[in-house]
């Protein structure tokens, strides 16, 4: 290749790469907006800017929205506010649920403030309980907000939610799927985790719930059911990329679902304590979970009318040893934990 053919070919290269950033960049137009405490939570009020279905449940303790309540009154920096314009002239929150539910509760008399380590006096205090000069000086605090224009598709506004969210201890895996992955698929995991028989056999406390632990195990229920001989090692990646496809390339629904409550039916008949180890467990690990899930489903497919005779290897050395934790996530004790509950059940 001659030297003007290299750089006609890198020529090329570059105008296709400007010309993808330009269109990228033309999705995310944004601006950049103040608003003080009292605005902020008024038009939250009367839903002007909403918390859209794909945004995780309330979930700060007492004691980290009131270290927020004290970074506001002694003004130290926040973090920006994402949100993003729709059709009808409101803003979807993209980040910052959170922090807006909790000046809110603070506005409302329904916080009470505790753990506070700067500002120690405060310690017990309601809003109402403030002097009225610094109630004033609290309502007129700005807090920063980047407002993304109605040109940002739902897609864009995923994409942002998962790049903010993203590496966050505080966030885990499948509430950042919720925000970048919303969709029927979703929905899907949603019904199935609000099956009564499924909430029998796979109790969970309400904070785990709220975190989407159920919708994390139906999405390994069906990943691990369809394709559990590819993983890799990377069960957050595996899944994503799982939920991604499902997402965008579509789904057979019906197929999915007789196919989670036939494995559940099963479950309840023929496991004393459904996925938990024991009648006074107050966990369902989640290394059990898709051993049993995806093992009923597998020996469900080999015989649809099968009825095991013995169930004595669930209380069997070997078992738990393939349902601990230790090197978990790597493809071979998956496999072994799987196919042990299979072939047992065969």
């Amino acid at each position: 290749m001659s030297f003007n053919d290299k750089e006609n070919k890198k020529l090329k290269v570059q105008e296709t790469a400007t010309k993808q950033i330009m269109d990228e960049q033309r999705t995310v137009d944004f601006d950049t907006r103040e608003f003080t405490v009292e605005l902020l939570v008024n038009k939250f009020k009367i839903n002007d800017i909403f918390i859209p279905p794909y945004q995780r449940g309330f979930i700060w303790d007492t004691d980290r929205q009131s270290k927020f309540i004290e970074s506001v009154i002694l003004g130290l920096p926040i973090p920006y506010l994402f949100t993003a314009d729709t059709k009808d002239g409101n803003l979807e929150i993209i980040d910052g649920s959170q922090r807006i539910q909790t000046i809110e509760a603070f506005l409302d008399n329904e916080l009470e403030l505790s753990g506070l380590e700067k500002l120690t006096s405060l310690n017990g205090f309601k809003f109402e309980d403030l002097p009225l000069p610094q109630q004033r000086k609290f309502k007129n605090k700005s807090l920063r907000m980047i407002q993304l224009s109605d040109k940002a598709d739902d897609k864009v506004r995923f994409d942002i939610f998962e790049r903010i969210n993203t590496g966050s201890q505080n966030m885990r895996a499948m509430e950042i799927r919720k925000g970048a992955y919303a969709g029927g698929f979703y929905d899907l995991l949603i019904e199935c985790t609000s099956d009564s028989l499924f909430q029998k056999i796979c109790p969970m406390g309400e904070k785990q719930r709220i975190r989407g632990e159920a919708e994390e195990l139906v999405l390994r229920f069906f990943a691990y059911s369809e394709d559990y001989k590819s993983f890799k090692h990377d069960v957050a990646k595996f899944l994503n990329d799982y939920m991604k496809r499902k997402t965008q390339n579509g789904f057979n629904k019906t197929k999915m679902e007789t196919d989670f409550t036939r494995m559940v039916k099963f479950v309840d008949l023929y496991f004393p304590y459904g996925f938990q180890r024991s009648s006074s467990s107050s966990l369902v690990p989640r290394v059990r979970f898709e051993a049993i899930a995806v093992g009923v489903y597998l020996a469900l497919e080999k015989n649809p009318n099968l009825a095991p005779r013995n169930m004595d290897w669930l209380g069997s050395k070997e078992f738990s040893k393939h349902t601990t934790t230790h090197a978990s996530n790597s493809p071979k004790r998956l496999r072994e934990r799987i196919e042990f509950v299979r072939d047992h059940l065969k």
